[in-house]
């Protein structure tokens, strides 16, 4: 495989420095770059990696796409979850049934709940996304060697993958490590990982269907205390399969293709009917950083979280950090807040993410059980649930951001949560909000023109961050079109929003209370020449 881009010379000194070229590294550039950030890019990989790793992405992550206009382009990469079940289904060992959660339909980011991807395409794509953007330059074949850091920035050298003593040594104000599970950046902080207690080795097996095959859900997860199995659609004409390693069987002999052609073969999978692509065996497991700042130096992505893949949340994740840390970066580098901004990003993330990792630490101890008697028993449980209409329609984890975050408290309870983007029509255009009207900072109504609220100081100051208002009520000039906007403000009982760049409410209430919302955003985030923020009142 030839080199993807010709090299750059690596500039002394830039703005942002991101050790790791995989998706969340990328991602992260493209949002800094955008930004007006100088960025460099170090991967140590001097090619692209070839085959799938990660399959499955969330709606909310392909909004952040989205927002970096990736989505227009190449929405074709990504298929949306389908299947006459639901999209999510669990079966016993004998093939039956057991529950079925519907998936099928489009979530509150506009885009569908689940989608399946072919890694390598995306990468592909992200890295012309980011060599296209002014100020960024991906260096590959570079690896990281150390960082000291003072007062006011980073000095990290890193050295060519093939003659690790040159080192070339580069100057930045932040540092971000995106550079997965076994982080050299957190390593050489010292940050200490958590770890859930969950452990199990699975062999993942990836390939292309020759004939057509017929599956009722996208994700299919055999709870068979005999063998656990998980089948998974991912992406366009690509199926995966997971399989648990039981006691009486090694890791290498798991690794084996023609172990991967004999677990595969009672579901049709064959050398006649299937091209293997690719197989590996993964331990997988649930861990977390124990902090995901020191001072300058930020972690993201794999080096801030592990999680089992049963919710295929993972890099999802790590798309949401991209995002989280890099609007906050971005307002700092412009003036526009100060750098307390940053205190919140680890704190945030961090509690948001341990909440997904439980469930799907908790989802991998359900599928993983090998206990004939408590498989039996635990069957009985998802019988028992299926009769609830409701169970059926069970939504992925939507947790809260973690404490203390940047949200304005005691309003609706929406503060910290995800926030909707719904199809809209203004004049003659019609497509989503985040194109249509702007995806940074939001300001939305169903009880009138928000700007009528504002001074007109406020509202430059929140045109310059980059906010946006809308009114989307009946006699406003925003059509909600499939009504995703009244929906959200009657399951709220409130009338307005405020959201941030991330797409997490600020704050949410009354409409008479949206100058409230923007003196406290503007307090909170505030540049030090409009001096310190206060911390009152933000939770």
């Amino acid at each position: 495989m030839t080199h993807p881009h010709p090299p750059f010379a690596i500039r002394p000194e830039v703005d942002c420095v991101i050790i790791g070229g995989g998706p969340v590294g990328l991602a992260t550039a493209v949002l800094l770059g955008q930004a007006g950030l100088q960025v460099a890019v170090v991967e140590r990989q001097a090619q692209r990696y070839p085959l799938p790793r990660a399959c499955t992405i969330d709606h909310e992550a392909l909004r952040i796409l989205q927002a970096m206009g990736f989505m227009a382009e190449h929405a074709d990469l990504f298929e949306p979850s389908q299947g006459e079940r639901g999209g999510y289904e669990f079966r016993n060992g004998e093939g039956e049934l057991l529950q079925a959660i519907d998936w099928n339909r489009p979530a509150e980011s506009g885009w569908a709940n689940t989608n399946g991807f072919h890694q390598p395409d995306l990468e592909a794509a992200l890295e012309d996304l980011a060599v296209a953007t002014p100020g960024v330059r991906v260096h590959r074949g570079y690896g990281f060697r150390s960082l000291t850091q003072d007062r006011v920035g980073v000095t990290v050298r890193v050295a060519p993958t093939d003659r690790p003593d040159e080192p070339v040594q580069i100057r930045s104000r932040w540092l971000v490590g995106a550079d997965g599970a076994n982080s050299s950046v957190r390593s050489h902080l010292g940050i200490g990982v958590g770890d859930s207690g969950f452990q199990a080795d699975w062999l993942v097996v990836d390939y292309q269907p020759l004939v057509e095959e017929k599956w009722s859900a996208f994700v299919t997860q055999y709870c068979d205390p005999a063998q656990p199995a998980t089948a998974v659609n991912s992406g366009p004409g690509r199926r995966r399969f997971e399989f648990m390693r039981r006691a009486d069987t090694t890791v290498e002999t798991l690794g084996r293709d023609s172990t991967a052609w004999r677990l595969m073969a009672p579901w049709g999978v064959t050398p006649q009917t299937a091209r293997l692509e690719r197989h590996a065996v993964y331990t997988f497991r649930g861990r977390w950083a124990e902090t995901w700042r020191e001072r300058n130096v930020f972690l993201a992505g794999d080096a801030a979280h592990l999680m089992p893949p049963f919710l295929g949340q993972g890099l999802c994740a790590g798309l949401r950090d991209a995002r989280a840390l890099a609007w906050r970066l971005g307002l700092v580098h412009a003036g526009l807040a100060a750098p307390t901004v940053l205190d919140s990003y680890g704190p945030e993330r961090g509690g948001h993410v341990r909440e997904i990792i439980d469930e799907a630490v908790a989802a991998g101890r359900v599928i993983c059980e090998l206990d004939v008697d408590r498989a039996a028993a635990r069957d009985a449980g998802m019988r028992q649930r299926s009769l609830d209409p409701e169970s059926a329609t069970r939504q992925p984890p939507h947790p809260r951001l973690g404490e203390p975050s940047l949200t304005l408290a005691g309003g609706a309870g929406a503060e910290g949560r995800l926030a909707p983007q719904g199809r809209i029509r203004v004049g003659d255009r019609t497509g989503l909000f985040d194109d249509v009207v702007g995806g940074g900072w939001q300001l939305i109504s169903r009880g009138g023109d928000p700007a009528g609220l504002l001074t007109g100081e406020d509202l430059s100051w929140f045109g310059r961050i980059g906010g946006t208002v809308a009114d989307v009520s009946a006699a406003g000039p925003v059509r909600d079109l499939d009504g995703a906007y009244q929906r959200w403000f009657d399951g709220h009982g409130c009338e307005a929003f405020l959201a941030r760049p991330d797409f997490y409410v600020f704050a949410a209430g009354e409409h008479t209370d949206i100058p409230r919302f923007v003196s406290r955003l503007r307090q909170a985030i505030a540049a030090a020449s409009e001096g310190q923020a206060p911390r009152e009142g933000t939770s």
